[in-house]
């Protein structure tokens, strides 16, 4: 090998190539260019603050090759992180990139602990340089990721977090700012995802004096995972047409260039084919995790009340604290009467505060916290001085609220809500109908008779719930269906129980003739007078065998109802319910409740953990057809139809035309003067035309 020691000391890059080929043959030039690294860096001391291009050549080459002389380089990372520590406010931009650069290169190569970069970059984040905190951010997140990735590290992440969250109270407001950015970023991809990350974020994060940070920290409890949804919309973007792009290849010209293309598409598709069949990840919200849900929830209303935030952040701190007193079942009654005050037609964002209201409600509040809320709203939004979709939209949120607490609307307010059933917007109408339906499935004693529906088995089950009530079942509901595969025999005897009600349906028409009947045979028991009582009192013989016959029979009903209770609870502790099992119970809650006569899909009202603007703003309506819609309806509408223009009904249609037919397609300027003097004149205009006429004439004389 030809060496020309003349020239490697000014061509560093080969140099640097020789060096990690053979490392002991060119020590000499290794030991020369780290005196010149000494001698530029004394210079650099001398002005910190301005910018050393040799300097920086030096610090990226002798990077490059730390692995090869570890002994004479083993106090170089140090110097850097004691330059960066030294000079970091005042450090030239360029060089201050550089020294990370070279920092990370050594990291990459473990010849600096992980701790001591990591702490140096967190305290860099308080420099003046977005790009730097930008590329500086990337890096912590990745590098901790990596570190976490075969096997999580707890005493290296127990040390970070702490150091973390002293950054959180960091009073720089950048520094702050990155710090809440990367726990967040670094509980998404699922490696700081424990509870004491959340609470550092809930605790110190979320009544920061930092406006951003605050907000930051909301909207991390707030958040859906973002990530998973462009992670859906690049899925779907990235959808291939298989079938077209084979189909074309067939038919157009063998190109090497539309075989790749092809081949290309094949492996989108079964990659698109292999993520689909991915199982589904599920993951507790971090509002879960949160230890202290009541005190955090105070603190942050006591914050809202403070403070003078803008709106936006206003609704923030409204919609965080409405999701911990629903999830949590907390206790925060002066917040009700506060967010009563904004629900207004005319507020802005009032539909979220609407779903503010409803995810504050829950089952624990005392009906009467709530109800002042439910009548501000029936007041301001359902009249018909209001428009049909703000009625609706009111009508919702009455709703959504009695989901939650059902107990909170009394029976003379539903009543009136229920007359809207019948109003001339249909987007009332049905919201109307949507709250008669809940109050069907959870309290159908406060509804008139006529707005119960026909009774089902589930209906018939139903037992409204007191104030604080808890039903633990003993069983799973739906089970019957199993016992009857399981055990025929019993569905023998349930069947010649039931022969009279004919299977599973109830006879409604005649069960209402006859309580009907039985109102009015007991009104009639009240005029009888006191002297015919004895009459009443006197029984036959042949009333007395009937109602014994009754008794035996409610007995036989009640002893098997409780047998098939102790069966489905027996089934339910020895039996491994399969996925057919499941079907077939939720197929017996369905058939629960439908009607004889009706199978319509059912109203959800099961509570969800979180209210979805969409139920509020749902409006049954009409939309507006789109261009593209309005042309189909036209075109479907000019089928089987003659064609449209001048019929003229000649018996020769060949003849001539009249004239008056072939002014039609004459120019308006060889008729304009007929169609003129066809203009009858006004009596006006005659007198103007006259006396021109009269001077002309005198004129002339």
């Amino acid at each position: 090998m030809v060496r020309h020691n003349n020239q490697l000391p000014d061509n560093l890059p080969q140099l640097q190539n020789l060096i990690k080929r053979d490392p002991d043959s060119y020590r000499d030039e290794f030991l020369q260019q780290y005196h010149h690294f000494h001698s530029v860096l004394d210079i650099f001391r001398l002005e910190p603050d301005k910018e050393n291009k040799n300097l920086c050549e030096s610090i990226m080459f002798l990077a490059q090759v730390a692995q090869c002389y570890l002994e004479e380089l083993k106090t170089f990372p140090q110097t850097l992180v004691d330059l960066l520590k030294t000079h970091s406010t005042t450090l030239d931009p360029e060089m201050r990139n550089t020294f990370c650069r070279a920092l990370i290169l050594l990291r990459n190569k473990n010849l600096i602990s992980p701790l001591d970069l990591l702490e140096l970059f967190f305290q860099l984040l308080r420099c003046p340089d977005k790009a730097l905190r930008t590329f500086l951010e990337n890096h912590i997140i990745n590098d901790i990721k990596n570190m976490n990735a075969k096997q999580k590290d707890m005493k290296l992440n127990s040390t970070l977090q702490n150091f973390m969250y002293t950054m959180l109270r960091d009073t720089n407001p950048k520094a702050a700012k990155m710090s809440v950015d990367i726990m967040i970023e670094l509980y998404r991809k699922q490696v700081w995802n424990d509870a004491k990350t959340v609470n550092v974020i809930a605790n110190v994060g979320c009544f920061s004096k930092i406006t951003k940070v605050a907000v930051a920290s909301l909207k991390f409890f707030l958040g859906t995972d973002q990530q998973d949804e462009d992670d859906d919309e690049e899925d779907s973007d990235r959808e291939v047409d298989l079938k077209g792009i084979m189909m074309a290849a067939k038919v157009n010209k063998k190109t090497k260039k539309r075989k790749k293309k092809v081949e290309a598409a094949k492996k989108l598709y079964t990659q698109t084919q292999k993520k689909k069949k991915k199982p589904v990840a599920f993951n507790f919200s971090a509002i879960h995790l949160i230890h202290n849900p009541q005190g955090m929830a105070e603190n942050l209303f006591k914050q809202l009340q403070d403070g003078n935030e803008r709106f936006e952040v206003k609704l923030m701190h409204l919609d965080v604290i409405s999701r911990l007193i629903g999830i949590h079942e907390l206790f925060l009654f002066s917040f009700y009467p506060y967010i009563a005050r904004f629900i207004q037609p005319h507020q802005r964002q009032v539909t979220r505060i609407l779903q503010f209201a409803a995810q504050a409600s829950h089952e624990l509040i005392p009906p009467e916290i709530i109800e002042p809320v439910i009548k501000t709203l029936v007041n301001n939004f359902v009249t018909e001085r209001n428009s049909s979709d703000v009625m609706a939209i009111g009508l919702n949120a009455v709703r959504e609220i009695c989901v939650r607490c059902p107990l909170a609307m009394n029976e003379d307010l539903l009543r009136d809500l229920t007359m809207y059933k019948n109003y001339k917007e249909k987007s009332v109408m049905m919201a109307s109908k949507a709250l008669i339906m809940l109050y069907r499935e959870q309290m159908p004693t406060m509804l008139t008779k006529k707005d119960r529906g026909r009774p089902t088995e589930a209906s018939v089950e139903v037992k409204p719930k007191r104030y604080g009530e808890i039903v633990a079942a003993d069983y799973i509901p739906g089970t019957e269906a199993l016992l009857r595969e399981d055990a025929p025999e019993l569905e023998e005897e349930e069947g010649s129980a039931g022969d009279e009600s004919d299977g599973d349906w109830v006879d409604v028409d005649s069960s209402e003739d006859e309580t009907d009947a039985e109102d009015e045979e007991s009104d009639e028991d009240e005029d009888v007078d006191d002297e015919d009582e004895d009459e009443w009192e006197e029984c036959s013989e042949e009333e007395e065998v009937e109602e014994e016959n009754d008794t035996e029979q409610t007995a036989k009903n009640g002893e098997q109802t409780l047998n098939t209770a102790e069966a489905m609870q027996e089934l339910a502790l020895t039996k491994i319910f399969t996925d057919a099992d499941f079907a077939r119970i939720e197929q017996e809650r369905v058939k629960k409740q439908l009607t004889h006569h009706s199978r319509k899909r059912q109203l959800e009202t099961e509570r969800s953990e979180f209210v979805k603007l969409d139920a509020i703003e749902m409006i049954y309506k009409r939309r507006k057809a789109d261009k593209q819609a309005r042309v189909e309806s036209m075109q479907q509408g000019r089928e089987d139809r003659e064609k449209f223009g001048y019929k003229d009904n000649r018996l020769n249609p060949h003849c001539s035309k009249t004239n008056r037919e072939k002014q039609k397609n004459k120019n308006f300027s060889m008729i304009r003067h007929k169609v003129r003097g066809k203009v009858k004149k006004s009596f006006r205009d005659k007198q103007v035309a006259l006396r021109k006429h009269l001077l002309h004439v005198k004129k002339m004389k």
